[in-house]
């Protein structure tokens, strides 16, 4: 691409302020505290996806939070890449553990990033990241390179489950028209190590509710006569796995892929230090499910955790008392072939089957969605291996991922696309923990290497 790293280079300072005058909205979907600044985050994306080159950007309401959409059609007889992402973030708390405000985007070198790193909530995921295919057409389009059509479609209900973009998807198949998406919301393995996710796990969030007395009990005149809600969801909860993290629930792995010794071989050739990573999480060891790596266990088997746990009370100094009430919020990451909707079903009967009588128990599922493995046999993968050997100076490594996109195996049902997961973050860069962070070297290595891409796929399926 001509001239790539002199327009990055002449156009660093506006970039890197564009990006932290986006993330200084606090666009969090979880909290309807919040419903103006997603709203404002929207304007804010369709205003740059016009200032970038799109000929059409449009704000399209859904029952939700709207999705922006644009594109920039320069030949209807070219392939078309679709770009997806989302404005929205995660909740910032707590709070009291960010170093500096989440909302307040300051750029701090550290040691995986000598030039800096932007620590704002929303930075990496999915803001940030986002912001790259902005400014990667920006360049294209202003320096007359796009190779081919684009469109994009940046949702702002991804934190919260994406509930409304089935509809859209399904309603809007025509103007979607693709020949591949492509999504940076995914990671990749270190700066000097390229790799492209090949894999995505899926997911099932559940929040159960234990109910005992009708009414908080005094702890003297009651304890041990009355069951606890929150003793009995502690019990329960710890029962979902055995002495080997093995989880409990009956048909639960009945359709897990066990891979081949082959294929686990060939995952284990990605660098990785058991060391640093203890070091980077201050933990003297890790834990999981017995027979496998701690590589194989956060990628290719499922996994069952409480997310969050309450009742009773939980404010300054003391009160003994016995809850009414007690809570868990919990999620299970499912590998391809797992249903998210069968695994929920499965978690709620053996939830409410492992209840003791004193108690009565609710399971209320909140969203889902299915696993994805993409073929690294097809022109857009050669494509985006291509785009990375090209400026990073080495092949990048296929690589499945403990994440979840409910929405790409969504895509490929409704749109007939597979996807292409071009992530540039590091896994040590906090996203949904406080001091969310993301490099300025691989925020404007995804500029510089994006385009490519565009360049290699168009070539690619002209030939």
């Amino acid at each position: 691409m001509q001239n790539i790293e002199d327009y990055i280079s002449d156009n660093r300072e506006r970039f890197l302020k564009e990006l932290i005058e986006l993330l200084k909205i606090p666009s969090v979907s979880a909290d309807s505290a919040f419903s103006q600044d997603v709203l404002d985050t929207a304007d804010a994306v369709k205003t740059a996806l016009e200032d970038a080159g799109c000929d059409l950007a449009e704000i399209h309401d859904t029952d939700g939070y709207p999705i922006v959409y644009g594109e920039k059609i320069i030949d209807p007889d070219l392939p078309t890449v679709l770009v997806y992402g989302h404005y929205d973030v995660q909740p910032p708390d707590p709070v009291e553990l960010w170093e500096s405000p989440p909302f307040e985007p300051v750029i701090k070198e550290t040691t995986l990033h000598p030039q800096g790193a932007i620590f704002a909530r929303g930075a990496c995921d999915d803001k940030g990241q986002m912001y790259m295919h902005v400014k990667a057409l920006e360049f294209m389009v202003k320096t007359n390179q796009l190779p081919c059509n684009v469109k994009f479609m940046i949702e702002g209900e991804e934190e919260v489950g994406s509930n409304n973009l089935a509809t859209y998807v399904s309603l809007n198949k025509e103007k979607l028209k693709n020949d591949i998406i492509l999504i940076s919301d995914t990671g990749m393995i270190a700066n000097d190590v390229p790799s492209i996710t090949t894999g995505l796990r899926g997911l099932s969030y559940v929040e159960v509710e234990v109910t005992g007395p009708n009414r908080d009990l005094h702890s003297g005149l009651y304890g041990g006569a009355v069951a606890n809600p929150i003793n009995i969801l502690a019990k329960m909860i710890a029962s979902l796995h055995d002495e080997d993290n093995h989880i409990t629930i009956p048909g639960f792995y009945d359709k897990v892929e066990e891979l081949s010794q082959e294929e686990r071989a060939e995952m284990a050739k990605a660098p990785f230090s058991l060391e640093n990573y203890q070091k980077a999480l201050d933990i003297e060891t890790v834990y999981g499910e017995k027979g496998y790596s701690t590589n194989e266990r956060n990628s290719i088997r499922p996994t069952l955790d409480v997310n969050g746990i309450w009742g009773g009370y939980t404010g300054e100094g003391a009160k003994t008392v016995i809850a009414s009430k007690a809570y868990a919020k919990i999620s299970m990451r499912l590998v391809p072939h797992q249903d998210w909707q069968e695994i929920t079903e499965l978690f709620q009967k053996h939830f409410e089957a492992i209840a003791p009588k004193g108690v009565k128990v609710k399971v209320t599922p909140h969203h889902g969605g299915q696993g994805y493995v993409t073929p690294i046999d097809t022109v857009a993968y050669q494509a985006a291996s291509k785009a990375y050997e090209t400026t990073f100076g080495k092949k990048p490594i296929p690589q499945r991922s403990g994440g979840s996109i409910p929405i790409v195996s969504l895509f490929e049902k409704e749109l007939d696309s597979k996807t292409i997961l071009m992530g540039f973050g590091l896994d040590s860069d906090a996203i949904h923990s406080p001091n969310e962070h993301f490099g300025v070297w691989n925020y404007l290595k995804g500029i510089e290497t994006i385009p490519y891409f565009y360049k290699y796929f168009t070539e690619m399926k002209k030939a």
